[in-house]
């Protein structure tokens, strides 16, 4: 397998690559479960627990602020694409439509078709955080989450929840669909965080 669809990083690109990973031309497509087809019109994202609960619709995530996001993109199952080019709303400029309460400390987040993951709300709230529906200047298709998912560049790609439909705040930390099946709690790349260890 390695050669054909993934290859070693150069020297030069180790500052960019976490340990024990390999870089793809391609981009694979990993999911447990079914892949849910939910339209731009059927699509929701809601906010509740630790915060005032509100249901964001397509057309308001659209009204918001558009960047462009170029990311590293790193999967647990040790391979990498770099330079993803992404279009979508910043979590900091989406944050700004949310209250929530101080005592929120960790988030998880919920997918159609029932995937949850969980992640501090220190990792959700870096600027390099967004929610995504356009890659490489194509609209994001299911297999990769569309027509939203979550991108958490700085952990590990299941972090990124695809096909996101849900942000309930908690006052602590709760275990997503992965984490209560042995994957770390936290999953930080340069730090190989794979598998818990508890």
């Amino acid at each position: 397998m390695l050669g054909k669809f993934f290859h070693k990083p150069e020297p030069e690109q180790s500052d960019r690559v976490p340990p024990s990973q390999h870089l793809t031309q391609g981009f694979p497509v990993l999911t447990y479960g079914d892949t849910p087809h939910i339209s731009t019109d059927e699509w929701h994202l809601k906010i509740w627990g630790k915060a005032k609960e509100v249901t964001f619709r397509w057309s308001d995530l659209m009204a918001m602020p558009q960047s462009n996001f170029t990311a590293d993109f790193h999967c647990v199952t040790h391979w990498s694409k770099l330079d993803v080019e992404w279009t979508g709303v910043k979590v900091t400029d989406f944050m700004t439509y949310v209250e929530v309460d101080p005592t929120a400390i960790h988030i998880m987040e919920h997918s159609y078709g029932g995937y949850t993951t969980n992640i501090a709300i220190a990792d959700f709230l870096r600027e390099e955080n967004f929610f995504a529906h356009t890659v490489f200047g194509e609209p994001l298709t299911l297999d990769h989450g569309g027509p939203m998912r979550l991108v958490v560049p700085h952990l590990y790609a299941w972090k990124s929840a695809k096909w996101i439909n849900g942000l309930e705040f908690l006052d602590k930390e709760e275990l997503g669909f992965w984490e209560r099946n042995g994957y770390h709690h936290r999953g930080e790349p340069w730090a190989e965080e794979r598998y818990s260890s508890v």
